[in-house]
């Protein structure tokens, strides 16, 4: 099995995926983002590129990546100038670099800097569509959502579904943005189906 690497979405913590890779019983790099969420800037970090350098960096060999929301932009990037190197994905409730916003996603940027006032302003910067380069992606793919979600919409993930020619959607009903909390049994039941290469159920 390869290296997994665990990305958090735009609260930055590196624990984000700890309870989930524990109930699945994966073990893995867990990455932080500086400047995001409370986590302390770091010289150099200014933008969504600069975060996917950070993660390259571990990708020394053929890597899974596990990633919640804004980190699957980085994995889907990563993906497309790195396909060797990612060998399968795991995207929960991600923007994924298409126009969220057309499928029905709110706005979360109020909230967020609300919640996290020192947080970088660039995170709130408007995404780069990547709808007509996502299917060439051709990693194994575990698209992982809430059926509740106010700001990835299932509507994201089935828009994904059909550009990614190698995956599969689950919905967890009654699930939200933060379902690898409040759903991490199922979210880690399907997590492990998927990275051990065993029989995942498609709900």
């Amino acid at each position: 099995m390869p290296k997994t690497l665990f990305l958090p979405g735009a609260s930055g913590h590196a624990s984000f995926w700890k309870p989930v890779a524990r109930k699945a019983r994966l073990e893995g790099t867990f990455l932080s983002w500086p400047g995001l969420g409370a986590e302390p800037p770091q010289p150099g970090i200014a933008g969504i590129d600069d975060l996917g350098a950070l993660v390259e960096r571990e990708m020394t060999e053929p890597v899974s990546i596990v990633a919640q929301s804004m980190g699957g932009l980085i994995a889907i990037k990563l993906a497309l100038s790195k396909p060797h190197l990612v060998e399968r994905l795991v995207l929960a409730v991600t923007s994924g670099g298409v126009p969220v916003a057309d499928l029905g996603g709110a706005d979360w940027r109020s909230d967020y800097f609300a919640a996290f006032p020192n947080a970088a302003r660039w995170i709130g910067d408007t995404v780069c569509d990547l709808s007509s380069r996502i299917p060439e992606i051709e990693a194994q793919t575990l698209l992982l959502w809430g059926d509740s979600d106010p700001i990835s919409p299932v509507a994201v993930g089935e828009r994904l579904l059909a550009l990614l020619p190698n995956a599969r959607l689950c919905v967890l009903p009654g699930a939200e943005h933060d379902l690898a909390q409040t759903h991490t049994d199922a979210v880690a039941a399907e997590i492990r189906s998927h990275l051990m290469n065993e029989t995942g159920s498609i709900v």
